[in-house]
């Protein structure tokens, strides 16, 4: 509960003032059937004529309408703080996730997230916003019926202790059964959205595999899924009004033999049986609001223990010890020192292991090494996007443990393998690299890029819109403009994993020589499959299986590196083969 103070707090008098107006409502619930019972003794049977059932007639009106301006102000002051502690939590949440590095993000689905970010603060945010409303109402109701109920009539009173004690059974059974269905249902919930999500995002390789039947039978089993857990859960439901119905029902014509007969003989009068079976109804009703509020509150506590869960999730890569928050990087130069390095802790092989490698300032590095055998891993060690098991990673001799995250990656630009971009213009997408940058310079970071052709070829030119990951450009383009997109950071280290993959060898020229001519002061650290990628880099690292086994020019690995010269031959007979 401490954490959630701190969403609370903002809207107190919110919380405060809504629970006091409903007690208005409350009490006008209680003095209503008072002021009936008066109208019927006094008033009908009593002959105290016209002008006395019309006054208490008046004062029955203003007592409905102080009742509604305390219902309306109760209702819109418990969706306002409701609403503004949903808004602040899911803040929160998400910024949170935004904190997670990438092992924290693969103990979750992104369908999960998505559910805890949306549909299960909506679940907190809908149960606060009835317990504001119901919380001080139901009991307060129950309190003054029941106190009313026994002035009234002290042994007619008694016939409803006879129900509430099976009533309150009857919810703790429900809580008990309720609270595990609805976490589940939510798990469902969560496979469903990782179910539609993923088929969305690859709708062009579901189509070109011809693979729409198997998602829908993927999809119609997910969906089966939530439907029976969410039928499930709500049978707690659906048993629960009729039984309280037919206990409020009973207990009504219980109270209605036994107070009839008490007319009858004349130790009770019909207003006041009136006024009493109007008093059940409220203690009935109260209740049944208890009950909803505990059903309702089984499947907000599984939502929110969903929500703990991210908002306690330890994140394992900060900067809460670095020991130079301020520094920022100058001259880009990177060095490996013993780096050893696995995703999983419990497994046996390193994915890197022993590396030692130094990249002075202003060098072009180019990395070449079979499918898996670690290059993509070795690099994303240098902006912290995974730290080192042993050993270390240094920038301008400084580890990139100590500096602050935000200098660090700031330092450092990365093309990854997996080019995204964002549903917006062009121009739009590539000033993530810096949101200031004016046209001119957008301009020729986009020509170092190749790209500024093909954008001026389009009718908008940079004002384009992209489809969502930039759908509607073509591969090696959406390359290129995300190679754009980093350049504008100026990064003093650039690291381009495998990112010109897509794009023919005389445009891939072009691109490495506006590196050399327009980015000499920047580190280069090139990725690739292709030897004619890195093949006039400053030198070139070959990896195999996790290890440096060749450091060198083309010329020097051809003489000296195995692992090397295969790659070379291979595709040296790809392209005779192709000719």
């Amino acid at each position: 509960m401490n954490r959630y103070w701190k969403y609370v707090k903002p809207y107190l008098p919110a919380f405060i003032i809504g629970p006091i107006l409903m007690i208005v409502e409350v009490i006008g619930e209680v003095v209503m059937p008072l002021l009936l019972s008066e109208i019927i003794d006094q008033g009908i049977i009593g002959g105290r004529g016209i002008s006395y059932i019309i006054t208490m007639g008046i004062t029955m009106v203003i007592t409905a309408l102080v009742m509604m301006a305390g219902g309306v102000g109760g209702a819109y002051f418990a969706v306002k703080a409701s609403s503004g502690f949903a808004n602040d939590l899911r803040k929160d949440l998400f910024r949170k996730i935004q904190e997670f590095s990438f092992k924290n993000i693969d103990q979750y689905s992104t369908g999960s997230l998505i559910t805890r970010l949306t549909n299960d603060i909506t679940q907190v945010q809908n149960m606060l916003q009835m317990m504001l409303r119901l919380a001080l109402r139901a009991p307060g109701m129950l309190i003054g019926a029941l106190i009313m109920a026994f002035i009234l009539n002290l042994k007619l009173a008694l016939v409803i202790f006879n129900i509430i004690p099976l009533l309150a059974l009857a919810i703790y059974f429900i809580m008990k059964l309720a609270f595990p269905r609805f976490k589940l249902m939510q798990q469902k919930l969560d496979a469903l959205n990782t179910v539609t999500q993923e088929n969305l995002i690859n709708i062009r390789v579901v189509k070109s595999f011809v693979r729409e039947g198997y998602e829908q039978d993927k999809f119609s089993q997910a969906n089966r899924d939530l439907k029976e857990s969410t039928i499930n859960a709500l049978k707690v439901v659906i048993f629960t009004m009729p039984a309280v119905m037919l206990a409020m029902n009973v207990t009504t014509l219980a109270v209605v033999w036994f107070g009839g007969k008490q007319v009858i003989v004349g130790s009770m009068s019909a207003g006041v049986l009136t006024a009493f079976v109007n008093y059940v109804a409220q203690i009935l009703i109260s209740l049944m609001f208890v009950s909803m509020i505990i059903l309702n509150s089984s499947r907000a506590f599984a939502s929110a223990k969903r929500i703990d869960e991210v908002l306690c999730t330890e994140i394992d890569l900060t900067d809460a010890y670095a020991a130079n928050k301020d520094l920022t990087i100058q001259a880009g130069k990177v060095e490996f020192r013993n780096v050893y390095f696995k995703y999983y802790k419990n497994n046996e092989k390193w994915v890197l292991e022993d590396i030692n490698l130094v990249i002075e300032p202003g060098e072009t590095v180019g990395i070449i090494g079979s499918t898996g055998s670690g290059k993509s891993s070795l690099v994303q060690l240098i902006p912290r996007l995974y730290d080192v098991d042993r050993g270390e990673v240094l920038v301008d001799d400084v580890n990139v443990k100590d500096f602050s995250l935000y200098n660090l990656r700031s330092g450092v630009g990365i093309v990854l393998q997996k080019n995204v971009l964002f549903a917006g213009s062009i121009i739009e997408n590539l000033k993530w690299g810096d949101e200031a940058a004016d046209d001119n310079t957008v301009y020729q970071f986009a020509e170092i890029a190749q790209a500024h052709g093909f954008i001026t070829s389009f009718n908008e030119g940079y004002g384009t819109e992209l489809g969502q990951g930039g759908v509607n450009v073509s591969g090696g383009q959406k390359q290129r403009l995300c190679i754009a997109r980093t350049l504008l950071k100026r990064p003093k280290v650039l690291i381009l994993d495998d990112s010109t993959s897509a794009v023919d060898t005389a445009t891939e020229a072009k691109i490495r020589a506006g590196f050399k001519n327009e980015l000499p002061g920047t580190t280069k650290i090139i990725i690739a499959q292709r030897i004619s990628s890195v093949i006039d880099a400053d030198k070139i690292v070959v990896i195999d299986d996790g290890k440096i086994v060749g450091i060198g020019s083309h010329s020097e690995l051809l003489q000296s590196c195995e692992a090397y010269t295969e790659i070379y031959y291979s595709q040296m007979d790809k392209k005779v083969t192709a000719s």
